[in-house]
């Protein structure tokens, strides 16, 4: 008789309490909400870019983002790389694992005079004695950029990402920054 009162109980807790629940708690918390991916750049995150090779300039410096909002597609074509395709590891992301799938990242690369795109993150074109990267490094920062050469396990040195506090966890649940025309419809 006790487990069968048990058994009534935990019914009535997974038929009618748990759906409550859900709606009251946080999105993404229990269920994965299908939200599109945008696809292009969140318009913050487009709108520092633009701030960024515009600042780049002013101090004599001239790059060129390389990459914006990527598809899940690419992204796993990318991650393929070095592993199941030629070529060295360029990230460790899967589609759906990148800020770039969810437009809030950008990647950027010096150009020299002649118009060659370089990685050379000791150059210093401008002849001001401190390395270009690193000057727009701190540039992005001061725009709100977090910068992949910061991170602790794999350091992607061309990476700048604005995620707005939310983890790729919480992107994939559906929830995204709030504002009304990023999210395709």
């Amino acid at each position: 008789m006790a487990l069968f009162f048990c058994f009534g109980i935990i019914l009535v807790l997974f038929l009618f309490l748990l759906p409550q629940m859900k709606q009251e708690m946080p999105q993404g918390l229990f269920y994965k909400e299908e939200v599109p991916l945008p696809s292009r750049l969140h318009p913050e995150v487009a709108q520092k870019k633009d701030e960024l090779v515009a600042r780049a300039q002013e101090q004599g410096i001239d790059i060129i983002i390389t990459e914006g909002h990527r598809t899940k597609e690419r992204q796993n074509n990318l991650y393929e790389q070095g592993r199941s395709k030629e070529g060295s590891i360029v990230t460790h992301a899967k589609g759906g694992e990148s800020y770039h799938n969810y437009g809030l990242a950008i990647d950027f690369a010096l150009k020299t005079d002649d118009g060659e795109v370089v990685w050379d993150t000791g150059r210093d074109d401008n002849g001001n004695g401190r390395s270009d990267w690193m000057e727009i490094v701190d540039v992005a920062k001061e725009l709100g950029f977090d910068w992949g050469g910061d991170w602790e396990n794999f350091k992607d040195y061309p990476h700048l990402q604005m995620d707005f506090g939310l983890s790729i966890r919480e992107l994939k649940f559906g929830k995204r920054p709030n504002v009304d025309d990023y999210a395709d419809e």
